[in-house]
């Protein structure tokens, strides 16, 4: 049985590792599901946003040598990256089908050069949002029109899904990024409670019908817990 724990950079990603993804992974053979605000946020005035990659690296090599049968990943938006990530400031080259990717197999390298000879790479499997969390939600707009109990606003939501090819895509500017449009139509819309409300109400399927790159995530994480329960059933330790 897999145990995975998903490095996030906010409290409405925490959620969602907790309340929607933990479930969905418990009933497909993982053991344990949670989630780690970047740097233990928790003890800072300030939660959540991205840290710099050598406090964060720290945490995850920390964990990974700490618990030898355990999985890593990571939930952060490459909106919000700071260029000294791993492959961050050369991510903007790729076609933007790419980016995210392209950010995701640069800390995949540098964990595991951090982590040295005999690591297992499929120990880490980083997920990298280029919007934000929220274009997670433009996968069923009415849903999350019903998730935040404001179903009036289906169409409108509606509208700005179909500008763009997969929720994935919504923008990234400072206004119109997808939090931003969500708050644009929602005064007063709290990220944590509503989004994971959204979140619930959506679920995880749609998401995975909608947003191919979230998808692909879950397929290695889905691959990973398949390969590491037939190890333990075989006998076989899981460095």
């Amino acid at each position: 049985m897999a145990r995975l724990l998903v490095h996030v950079e906010g409290e409405t990603e925490e959620n969602f590792v907790n309340e929607v993804l933990a479930p969905y992974l418990y009933a497909r053979g993982f053991s344990l599901v949670s989630a780690r605000l970047f740097g233990n946020a928790r003890q800072r005035v300030r939660r959540g946003g991205i840290r710099p990659w050598a406090a964060v690296r720290k945490d995850i090599t920390d964990h990974l040598r700490g618990d030898r049968e355990c999985v890593a990943a990571t939930m952060a938006d490459y909106y919000g990256m700071p260029q000294a990530w791993p492959g961050r400031s050369q991510a903007g080259a790729p076609a933007f089908s790419r980016r995210a990717a392209a950010v995701e197999e640069a800390l995949a390298a540098d964990i595991g050069e951090a982590m040295g000879g005999g690591f297992r790479r499929e120990r880490f499997i980083p997920y990298v949002t280029m919007h934000e969390f929220e274009a997670l939600l433009f996968s069923d707009c009415r849903r999350l029109a019903e998730g935040i109990c404001r179903p009036d606003l289906a169409p409108r939501f509606q509208q700005i899904r179909d500008a763009f090819e997969t929720p994935e895509e919504i923008d990234d500017s400072p206004e119109t990024a997808p939090s931003k449009r969500i708050e644009g139509l929602v005064p007063g819309y709290q990220k944590p409670l509503l989004g994971t409300l959204a979140a619930l109400e959506i679920g995880l399927p749609a998401m995975r019908a909608a947003c191919p790159h979230f998808s692909g995530w879950l397929d290695r994480l889905l691959r990973v817990g398949v390969s590491r329960a037939a190890s333990q059933a075989a006998g076989r330790p899981c460095r």
